[in-house]
């Protein structure tokens, strides 16, 4: 048997979530393995978060967080600048 390329896609099932697995199994080939993991599974969430996944969808390949997903969610530097915390 072949070695398979792992590539977990990190889902809360909307549509967004569902655009990105379209996508992955779109672009895969015979190499990729997709795992598609909800992330209402505390288990899942979990993993998740141990691989730096702050938004979803999320992909992770051979269990590195994709460099389109990192970085990505909620910071408290651009909610500060766009006004969160501030009086009006």
């Amino acid at each position: 048997m072949s070695a398979k390329r792992k590539i977990e896609v990190f889902s809360a099932g909307c549509p967004a979530c569902e655009d990105t697995v379209k996508l992955i199994n779109d672009i895969a080939c015979e190499s990729c393995e997709i795992i598609v993991l909800d992330m209402h599974d505390p288990k899942v969430s979990a993993r998740a978060k141990s691989l730096g996944v702050t938004a979803v969808p999320a992909v992770a390949i051979n269990g590195t967080l994709a460099g389109c997903c990192a970085g990505r969610g909620p910071d408290v530097g651009s909610l500060r600048e766009a006004g969160v915390g501030q009086p009006l």
